[in-house]
């Protein structure tokens, strides 16, 4: 499966981004879908994942409450609504279908996407 994440940007603290994960190659519905991030000089971390029907939501405690997970497998495509953004979150986004393992861990999955960017100022 082919994922390509979208909509990152440059945004003031505060703001929003809406992020987009699209699929092409095989259909998302049967994926659980996470999404990463990195920023520079640190290692890839866990943002938010979704169970392959949408169920089921896991938060990062550091997004928790301001970041929301959503999929619809009609479009084969997985979101990350990103409210109330701190320079902290600045970072490359990835996202990622989960092959095994843990769900937080990006050893877990086996498909990325190649990255948005967003950038937050302050």
């Amino acid at each position: 499966v082919q994922l390509q994440a979208s909509g990152g940007g440059s945004v003031q603290a505060g703001g929003s981004l809406r992020l987009s994960c699209a699929a092409s190659g095989r259909t998302l519905s049967s994926y659980t879908m996470g999404w990463f991030r990195q920023a520079p000089g640190k290692e890839r971390e866990f943002v938010a994942a979704i169970s392959w029907r949408g169920g089921s939501t896991y938060y990062a405690d550091s997004v928790k409450g301001r970041f929301t997970i959503s999929r619809d497998n009609a479009k084969n495509t997985v979101y990350l609504q990103m409210n109330s953004l701190k320079p902290e979150d600045t970072a490359v986004y990835y996202c990622a279908a989960y092959g095994s393992g843990r769900y937080y861990s990006p050893a877990g999955y086996d498909y990325w996407g190649q990255g948005t960017l967003v950038t937050v100022s302050s």
